[in-house]
C-alpha cells in the first residue's frame, strides 16, 4: 500500500493539524462482515476521530476497488452526527448528488439530495432489487444511512447480483435475455403515487418528451389517468468490472409482492395491466408463478442481512448488488442518498 506522504492527520481525525508519513490503512480496519460472504465489507475507524468524509476522499481508490471486489462496504463506528454529515461522505466519494426522478416508491426529501427510505408500512416485506433499474437511467451507487435502528428486524437485506446470475436456471435466464422485463404503470386510478409525483412535473408535453427520451410509451387515458409501459434487460455488463449480472425489478415491481389482501382487492377490480404497477415478460405475456419462485430462491440463496446500529453508512454498488427492507417494529429512521448517473446505452445486455 502506497504511503500517505505529509498527510494532514488533523483533518482525517478532527484534531490540531500535525505532518506525518502515515500508511492509508493504519486509520481503519478492513475485513468481511461475514466469515463465509465477502459483501458486505466491513470499514471501521483503527484510531478514535477518523473522520469518514476526510479519509473517504484520501482514499476513494481504495473505496472504489473494494466496492468492485465486494459489492457493498458498512461504514461503522465513525459517529457520524446528523444528515449533513452523511451527505458530506457521499460528496467527498462523488461530487454531487443525484435527484430521485422516476419514481416508483413514496419518499420524502430530507435535506438536498438526501431522502427518506421508502416508506412502505412497517409490517411489509420489500423484495430484493436494484435501484430504478426499471428506468433509462439509474444510480450506480446508493448510500443508505441509520440515524435510528428500529427496535426489532428493519434490516436492509442484500445480495451479490454476480451470484445471483450465477442461481438463476439456464433456460429462465435465456428467456429473459431474449424478451427483457415490461414493467406496466397506471397512474391516477386511486392508488400509488401520481404521475406528477413519479415524474416530478404536472406538463403533460414535458411528461411526453421525457418518455420518448428514455424509452417509455405512454397512454393517456380518461380524467387524465396514464399507462407506461417500458422493456429493459434484466442482465447487463456491468460498466465498470465489465462482469455480467443479474439487474432489474422484475420480482419486485410485480403484483405478487403486494400484501395478500391487498392484492385481492387490486386484482378483483383491474386487470393485469392495468395494477399501479406490475411486470411482464418483455413482450407482455404473464410473468409464471414457477419462474417468479425460481427468481426469489436464486435472491433468498445469496441473500445476507444484518442489524443497523445508530451511525451506519452502508455504500452499495447499485448494479452489484440489490437490496430490500425487512419488516421491523418501533421507530426506524434510514435516509438514502444516491450518485453517478448510470445509462441502458452504458451497458451491454
Amino acid at each position: 500500500m502506497a504511503e500517505l506522504e505529509d498527510l494532514d492527520l488533523g483533518k482525517l481525525m478532527g484534531h490540531r493539524r500535525r505532518t506525518v508519513s502515515l500508511a492509508a490503512e493504519e486509520l481503519v480496519r478492513r475485513r468481511p462482515l461475514f466469515e463465509d460472504q465477502a459483501l458486505p465489507s466491513l470499514i471501521e475507524p483503527a484510531v478514535a476521530g477518523v473522520d469518514l468524509a476526510a479519509w473517504a476522499a484520501a482514499n476513494k481508490e481504495l473505496v472504489e476497488s473494494e466496492l468492485s471486489r465486494a459489492g457493498g462496504i458498512l461504514f461503522r463506528g465513525f459517529d457520524l452526527p446528523d444528515v449533513a454529515a452523511f451527505q458530506g461522505v457521499i460528496r467527498a466519494l462523488y461530487g454531487e448528488l443525484l435527484e430521485y426522478s422516476d419514481r416508483v416508491q413514496p419518499r420524502t426529501v430530507v435535506s438536498s439530495k438526501i431522502y427518506s427510505s421508502t416508506e412502505y408500512p412497517p409490517d411489509q416485506h420489500i423484495e430484493l432489487h436494484n435501484e430504478s433499474a426499471y428506468a433509462a437511467t439509474w444510480p450506480l451507487r446508493i448510500a443508505f444511512f441509520c440515524m435510528l435502528p428500529s427496535e426489532t428486524g428493519g434490516q436492509t437485506p442484500i445480495a451479490d447480483c454476480r451470484r445471483v446470475l450465477a442461481r438463476i436456471p439456464a433456460a429462465v435466464g435465456e428467456r429473459f435475455r431474449r424478451l427483457g422485463v415490461m414493467y406496466v404503470r397506471n397512474f391516477g386510478d386511486g392508488f400509488g403515487i401520481s404521475w406528477q409525483t413519479a415524474f416530478q412535473t404536472d406538463d403533460r408535453a414535458e411528461m411526453e418528451e421525457f418518455c420518448r427520451k428514455n424509452g417509455v410509451s405512454l397512454e393517456w387515458k380518461e380524467d387524465g389517468r396514464l399507462r407506461t409501459r417500458s422493456v429493459r434487460p434484466v442482465v447487463v455488463r456491468h460498466p465498470g468490472t465489465g462482469e455480467m449480472v443479474w439487474f432489474n425489478a422484475a420480482v419486485s415491481s410485480h403484483i405478487s409482492t403486494v400484501e395478500p389482501k391487498v392484492r385481492e382487492a387490486l386484482l378483483s377490480e383491474f386487470a393485469t395491466d392495468e395494477l399501479p404497477k406490475n411486470s411482464f415478460w418483455g413482450d407482455g405475456s404473464e410473468l409464471e408463478p414457477e419462474v417468479l419462485a425460481e427468481l426469489r430462491e436464486a435472491y433468498r440463496a445469496e441473500t445476507v442481512a444484518f442489524l443497523w446500529q445508530r451511525g451506519d453508512v452502508l455504500l452499495l454498488d447499485n448494479m452489484l448488488a440489490a437490496h430490500g427492507r425487512a419488516p421491523y417494529t418501533g421507530p426506524r429512521k434510514l435516509v438514502v442518498g444516491m450518485a453517478m448517473a448510470c445509462n441502458v446505452s452504458d451497458v451491454e445486455a
